[in-house]
C-alpha cells in the first residue's frame, strides 16, 4: 500500500511542476528595479485557460500534501 501512495506522490510532483511551469509570469524582472510597475491591470480577472491553470495548480497542490501526510504516517 504504501508503494503505491509513493509512486502517487512521485506522479502528482511532476504534474504540479510541469502545470507550474506551463504558467506565464505577470510581473517583468525589470519592473522590480525602475519602479515603473503599473496597477492599470491589477484588479482583472483571470479566465479561461490561465482560470484552469490556477484551479489545477491549486488542486494538485492540495493532492500533494495530503499523500505526502499519508505517507509519512503509514511509513511511521
Amino acid at each position: 500500500m504504501t508503494f503505491l501512495i509513493d509512486i502517487f506522490v512521485a506522479i502528482v510532483s511532476v504534474l504540479l511542476i510541469i502545470i507550474v511551469l506551463m504558467q506565464s509570469s505577470k510581473d517583468d524582472i525589470n519592473d522590480a528595479f525602475n519602479g515603473s510597475k503599473t496597477e492599470l491591470f491589477k484588479n482583472q480577472k483571470v479566465r479561461g485557460l490561465e482560470l484552469f491553470m490556477q484551479r489545477t495548480t491549486f488542486v494538485l497542490a492540495l493532492l500533494f500534501v495530503s499523500l505526502v501526510i499519508t505517507s509519512v504516517v503509514l511509513h511511521s
